[in-house]
């Protein structure tokens, strides 16, 4: 089987290595074998292959690919929640293979008749932008939320997701040729960042409360966006895409009671039961079966071309996420 291998950190597109390895075996008790789908390529991905991500970097060399949607091939004694045939989100980290040996726990079960491209994306962005929304602030229906990095795939599934609890939002991005598209999806108020961010948000939400901001970019991008909330208001920050630690000047904190938040699927993961875990995903598998949920696919590339989609993702400007298939696909 096809199997993407980071052996050091550097570029995407040189670091990565395509490896053909032994299939991974039969199941033992409490095991599945799934065979991939889908997998998308995320900018976590990105970070990783750069050694970028997390508190530290991780031990190679390892597989990629932190989500994903395959089939199940086998069952070991023990698995009864799934069976061979049944559509599941691949159990991540290391989901660029082609056939993947995992714990039966570790994998939750997706309905039928949903488009699998769209499904390979439900991991990471749809539990990110819902948990962010829904976990830090009451998500009381008039009031507003803003975001950064708002054409991203978290961000267009928060506007999504925001506009079906009831709250508004405000959407900064960094090019305005996006902002048509972003208040065609449903985008309440789309604008561009810059160093008087805050006084152009005041004036477009009038009288609203905002005690909420979603950051992904870090640096003085914070700061920008803790200047727009409310008092008593909550920045949660879920990425550094400007590769800056987030900086918040201390007038906001200390006279505004300004908070800053981080938010790491990962960890939610770890602290959270199963079948927690599994009831979200299914909720969230239903909004993409409605259409609520949305992610634009700009490019799918078979795991033999990783390179070509590793360069490809890596383009600005893009128009939607590239996705790897593999052989189940």
């Amino acid at each position: 089987m096809w199997v993407a291998q980071l052996a050091r950190f550097g570029p995407p597109d040189q670091a990565i290595a395509l490896q053909e390895q032994s299939d991974p075996g039969e199941p033992g008790p409490g095991e599945v074998i799934v065979d991939a789908e889908f997998a998308p390529i995320n900018p976590a991905d990105v970070l990783n292959l750069e050694g970028k991500y997390g508190a530290e970097p991780p031990k190679l060399p390892m597989i990629p690919g932190a989500e994903g949607v395959g089939r199940i091939a086998k069952c070991g004694a023990e698995v009864s929640h799934v069976k061979p045939g049944d559509r599941v989100l691949l159990p991540g980290p290391g989901t660029w293979r082609e056939r993947i040996k995992a714990p039966g726990k570790a994998v939750v079960a997706l309905p039928e008749g949903v488009d699998p491209q769209q499904l390979a994306m439900l991991r990471v962005n749809p539990p990110t932008a819902y948990l962010m929304l829904h976990d830090f602030v009451p998500a009381k229906a008039g009031n507003w939320v803003i975001q950064n990095a708002a054409n991203s795939g978290v961000g267009r599934c928060l506007i999504r997701l925001a506009r079906e609890a009831g709250l508004r939002s405000v959407n900064i991005v960094r090019r305005a040729e996006l902002i048509g598209s972003l208040h065609a999806f449903g985008g309440d108020v789309v604008l561009t960042d810059g160093p008087d961010l805050d006084v152009r948000v005041r004036a477009a939400i009038g009288g609203g409360v905002l005690p909420l901001a979603i950051d992904a970019v870090g640096g003085l991008a914070t700061q920008r966006l803790a200047r727009c909330v409310a008092d008593d208001g909550t920045v949660v920050n879920y990425g550094l895409l400007s590769g800056e630690p987030c900086a918040i000047d201390g007038r906001e904190t200390v006279f505004r009671n300004v908070s800053l938040r981080g938010f790491w699927l990962r960890r939610w993961f770890m602290v959270t039961p199963p079948l927690e875990i599994a009831a979200l995903y299914r909720k969230l598998a239903g909004k993409i079966a409605e259409g609520t949920l949305h992610v634009e696919v700009e490019a799918v590339y078979p795991i033999r071309q990783i390179k070509q989609a590793l360069a490809h993702a890596a383009r600005g400007g893009r128009a939607g996420k590239v996705l790897l298939a593999f052989g189940a696909a």
